[in-house]
């Protein structure tokens, strides 16, 4: 890599970002799903300092226990603090901790990177939570007098706490509110139900594009026959519209398209190689306020492989107005032009295998450091 990382740094030459670090990440067998989110994640600005900042507010407290969140923070804490500007670092106690933590990551199959970023992202807002609870529990057995002359009230404001859940770093960076509407077609009344995600997993067509694949999310779809809907206000089984507009865009915006299908008659999922082409800038028009919500794609994780069950991960980052390949062990300067390689193909039987799998796009509005 000495060489792989020297090219890069002749190829950025003078342009190389002040205090920016490249490390690939050493592959254990099939970590390859593991490393390609890491990066993804890394090169997503607000995240990495915060949890940087994380990193420098607990590395001193001795007692803390190993897990997750401190293993990532750890990890990203080595890369940002190397004295070369580029080389190789080996994620080995983040992924040792990550097979600990979940069976399905043990075994040496071919893994899926969406649902490592998924368990990833929760397992991190699950330890912020216990931390925060654990502060809070500390805090009231810290003033006993105040505790007990608040008795009753305290308990009430408990309940009310375990209602509106804490928002943490991870939340600000990645969550997004979705509105599923339900409208009764004989009363019109409409039920709104609030649901919170951390990406949108979207169902993808031939020659398609992001905007359409959105567009379709937020479709009317008609309940009828078996599927009617109970309407309380005619207290009966009811036609009804739904669809599901984004009533709070995130700040990071993740997409993750579907192109892992399974197939009735083959009894088995099987990968789409659709082209799907995605912007390098994004508009969101499907939210409840209307207004455009404008976003900047800064990363993809690529599934390569013409099958679910093999194949391998590589992402494409950009860092500083410039576009890198990463894969495992290996950094190098590609031109803004190949990201549109990675879009899919238009033919079923293509030679080209590397298709974008995970978007990542962050908000051109305010910045949301708070």
């Amino acid at each position: 890599m000495g060489a792989a990382g020297s090219k890069l740094e002749k190829a950025l030459g003078d342009q190389f970002p002040e205090g920016e670090r490249y490390f690939g990440l050493e592959n254990f067998g099939n970590t390859c799903y593991c490393n390609s989110v890491l990066q993804a994640l890394y090169f997503c600005v607000p995240f990495r300092e915060q949890l940087l900042e994380y990193y420098s507010n607990n590395k001193n407290i001795g007692d803390v226990e190993e897990n997750l969140l401190t293993c990532l923070a750890d990890l990203f804490s080595q890369i940002s603090s190397q004295k070369k500007k580029t080389g190789v670092i080996a994620p080995k106690r983040f992924v040792q901790r990550l097979k600990k933590q979940n069976e399905l990551f043990r075994s040496y199959m071919h893994q899926d990177a969406h649902e490592f970023l998924n368990f990833l992202l929760n397992e991190l807002v699950d330890i912020l939570e216990k931390e925060a609870q654990a502060a809070k529990s500390d805090q009231e057995s810290s003033s006993p007098s105040e505790n007990v002359a608040n008795g009753p009230k305290s308990a009430q404001a408990n309940g009310s706490t375990q209602k509106e859940p804490l928002v943490t770093w991870v939340h600000k960076n990645f969550q997004g509110i979705l509105t599923n509407e339900t409208k009764c077609l004989r009363c019109e009344t409409v039920t709104a139900r609030d649901e919170t995600f951390f990406d949108l997993s979207l169902d993808i067509e031939q020659n398609s594009s992001i905007t359409s694949c959105l567009k379709n999310f937020s479709s009317t779809e008609t309940l009828n026959a078996e599927d009617k809907f109970f309407c309380d206000k005619c207290c009966s089984l009811q036609e009804a519209q739904k669809r599901m507009k984004i009533k709070k865009p995130p700040h990071i915006l993740v997409i993750h398209l579907k192109r892992f299908k399974y197939i009735e008659q083959l009894g088995r999922y099987k990968k789409l190689s659709y082209r799907v082409v995605f912007p390098l800038e994004l508009k969101l028009s499907n939210t409840v306020e209307d207004a455009d919500s404008e976003y900047s794609l800064f990363a993809v994780v690529v599934h390569v492989g013409s099958g679910p069950n093999h194949g391998h991960y590589v992402s494409l980052v950009k860092s500083h107005n410039h576009w890198l390949f990463f894969d495992d062990e290996n950094v190098e300067m590609i031109d803004e032009s190949a990201v549109q390689t990675f879009f899919g193909s238009a033919q079923e039987y293509s030679s080209n295998t590397d298709h974008g799998y995970i978007l990542f796009y962050e908000s051109l509005g305010t910045s949301n450091k708070s």
